[in-house]
């Protein structure tokens, strides 16, 4: 074999190497962040009713939900084989993503007046630890504050059936606000956290 034909296929060899370790760099965090929208609205500020926001969620909080959908540990309709498509990286984009993200709340049809009765509900039960109204993701809790009202109905549903693990402190709570005003008491927690902006 000539130099010409040993460089050549030297070159082949190399260009083949190069655009296979191209297919295998892990996406952008915005790359994969888009492939949301179409659910979870731009940026992770939805608009479908049984969607949740993702927009400023806590990076831990989104990657043990992630777990939890991998691990068929959390109730979901499609996102059990959505997270089982990623990696443990793309993941963690993912979360860093939202995470830096603002939501952008649109305005639902919550009740004036249940709203009132579910702020004060909400700073005898749930401010411990859904801090600033709901909007807080610290200590890891779920952004509760301008979540679609069907999502924050079906997620409340889930855990009162057991279908999804409640948290002790949350569980104890509840209990405590079913104890004292029934679903009604939810219902106007609900449309607190859906009047919310």
């Amino acid at each position: 074999m000539n130099k010409k034909s040993i460089v050549k296929n030297l070159l082949i060899v190399s260009s083949l190497t190069i655009s296979g370790a191209a297919f295998a760099v892990t996406p952008s965090a915005s790359m994969l962040g888009n492939t949301c929208a179409g659910c979870h609205g731009t940026n992770g500020s939805s608009n479908g009713p049984a969607t949740p926001n993702l927009a400023g969620i806590s990076s831990e909080y989104f990657i043990d939900a992630m777990a939890e959908y991998k691990e068929d540990s959390r109730p979901a309709t499609i996102m059990s084989r959505i997270a089982k498509g990623y990696t443990d990286e793309e993941i963690q984009l993912l979360a860093t993503f939202f995470s830096e993200k603002k939501v952008v709340s649109i305005d639902q049809s919550a009740n004036a007046k249940k709203a009132r009765s579910g702020k004060k509900i909400h700073k005898k039960y749930c401010e411990k630890c859904h801090e600033d109204g709901g909007r807080s993701s610290e200590d890891d809790a779920g952004i509760l504050a301008s979540q679609m009202m069907p999502y924050l109905r079906n997620t409340i549903d889930d855990f009162i059936s057991g279908d999804r693990d409640m948290p002790k402190k949350m569980r104890k709570r509840i209990k405590s606000l079913q104890k004292q005003k029934g679903d009604k008491g939810i219902d106007q927690l609900i449309h607190y956290y859906g009047s919310q902006r």
